[in-house]
């Protein structure tokens, strides 16, 4: 995709003149107006960036961030992933991934600009996320024609994302709510939901076996009192009572057959 912008003499501002909230990018020295975002667009970009954010190989990701690989440029993707530390100020690279969303009124030139800036300065993939009509997603990549993904797809980020990203899950709530939770269960070492709840059986089976080996030890205990004809002590049957847990009970087992060997 061909740059449309002006690429002759280069624009006197520098990204340094610029603080955070002006309404400007800058591509090669040249100020380029950004304007507010519908509600489409703007609900969008937290929808897929939540995605992008909780993947576990991103460390942080960021809505509007500003990029300034060199002095006359400064690009602010609607979703990308930064860097693990930051210093106050601008960012001074290029993030591996970007996403831009396109909706009605798309200024189609300034958008081929921008994708033309992140890609030249470092940017291996640009995903555009077209609301009009029917929902789809452009791959951008340096060197390589565009691909279009359509709802169901995956687009994918091998080596900066750990988990495809569904298609629909960039703009739809749904769908970037299941993703998002598959990758918080991946954060915490689970595969799926599926593993979770697997987990949560055999511990609830462990504890049912530990349990049940209090109680029959517990009996056992009594019963080998009532053989050997304790007499009735207060102390031990309040400790008795008291044990918690199988190391406890095999202390007064072991004590109880102590008294049977004494007697």
């Amino acid at each position: 995709m061909a740059r449309c912008g002006p690429v002759g003499d280069p624009g006197p501002f520098r990204s340094d003149q610029l603080r955070d909230g002006d309404p400007y990018e800058l591509s090669r020295g040249h100020a380029i107006r950004v304007m507010p975002s519908g509600p489409r667009h703007a609900a969008a970009n937290l929808v897929g960036g939540r995605v992008i954010d909780t993947d576990p190989l991103v460390e942080r990701a960021g809505v509007d961030a500003g990029f300034s690989p060199t002095r006359d440029t400064l690009r602010a993707p609607d979703v990308s992933i930064l860097p693990a530390v930051t210093a106050p100020g601008w960012i001074p690279s290029a993030p591996p991934l970007a996403i831009e969303y396109a909706d009605v009124d798309q200024d189609e030139a300034k958008l081929v600009d921008k994708i033309a800036d992140l890609l030249e300065h470092g940017t291996q993939y640009v995903w555009v996320v077209r609301l009009e009509g029917i929902p789809y997603v452009e791959v951008h990549r340096p060197g390589q024609p565009v691909a279009r993904v359509d709802s169901g797809a995956d687009p994918l980020a091998p080596g900066i994302l750990a988990n495809p990203v569904p298609a629909e899950a960039l703009w739809n709530r749904e769908a970037s709510d299941r993703a998002s939770f598959r990758n918080l269960l991946n954060r915490f070492g689970y595969r799926d939901l599926d593993e979770v709840r697997s987990e949560a059986r055999e511990e609830g089976r462990e504890e049912g076996r530990e349990e049940g080996s209090e109680s029959a030890l517990r009996a056992v205990i009594a019963e080998a009192r009532a053989v050997i004809g304790s007499p009735a002590d207060a102390a031990f049957e309040a400790r008795l009572a008291a044990a918690r847990g199988i190391a406890e009970l095999r202390a007064l087992f072991a004590e109880t057959l102590a008294s049977v060997r004494k007697g």
